[in-house]
């Protein structure tokens, strides 16, 4: 079953010969389980896709289908609701809030769904220990680095139980090192889990170890890659087509 499948996307912006063309008619599918990576220089229009991905924009024309749901049919409450079971987010710069701890960052999208609280408190502290930080729970942002508070925020995009997590640079505002721990630890949650992830970078070692490769330039997919890793020094020894 296909996580996303998107028709002759497009997104404008103005109108007539000023009007930019963010997005330029992409045809793409990502099925689920994958661990994909858009890559593409500023402008591009990796995060405009991101967001209408994510159903946090919507596009000029086109069909996007999330867990095979029309997505463009929906009324703005119904994308939300989607977007909050659905959907779990990972931002560049955490924004985790200063004034909560680690478990009280990863709860707070639960304040908009409601449910089990001592369920999710429990779901909360098994997350904690999946991304190693279960001694951290009461740690506000300030007490901790920056890779423990970009494992919290990968931490609150689980929390929801999505079937996707996208990532906004996820890694961007840590070190070399630091983004390798990182992406280790979304691989195996995405291999455990089976969740599908989508992120988007300028870095093309970190895509090169993603299990798959789009590029955009100017709107549109100009390659698609399934990515062959190197066991050793995490280098892309080899591209392979994709379809």
């Amino acid at each position: 079953m296909a996580a996303i499948d998107i028709h002759d996307l497009r997104k404008y912006y103005g109108k007539g010969q000023r009007a930019v063309h963010a997005l330029d008619g992409v045809d793409l599918r990502i099925d689920q389980g994958e661990f994909v990576s858009i890559v593409g220089r500023s402008g591009s229009g990796k995060t405009t896709m991101l967001d209408c991905i994510g159903l946090l924009m919507r596009p000029t024309t086109g069909r996007v289908m999330l867990d095979g749901v029309e997505t463009g049919r929906l009324s703005d409450g119904k994308r939300a609701e989607l977007r909050g079971r659905r959907i779990g987010f990972i931002f560049q710069d955490f924004n985790l809030l200063p004034t909560m701890n680690a478990m009280e960052n990863i709860l707070l999208p639960l304040r908009y769904t409601g449910g089990d609280k001592q369920a999710a408190r429990l779901r909360a502290e098994a997350l904690l220990e999946e991304v190693e930080l279960g001694g951290r729970a009461h740690h506000r942002p300030t007490q901790l680095s920056g890779g423990e508070q970009q494992r919290v925020a990968i931490a609150r995009a689980l929390i929801n139980e999505p079937t996707l997590v996208l990532g906004d640079e996820p890694t961007g505002e840590v070190d070399t090192e630091t983004s390798a721990k990182l992406l280790s630890v979304m691989r195996r949650l995405n291999r455990e889990r089976h969740v599908t992830f989508v992120i988007v970078t300028h870095d093309l070692e970190l895509a090169g170890r993603t299990d798959r490769m789009i590029r955009l330039k100017d709107g549109q997919v100009i390659g698609d890659e399934r990515v062959v890793p190197q066991p050793t020094d995490g280098r892309v020894e080899e591209t392979v087509p994709v379809g």
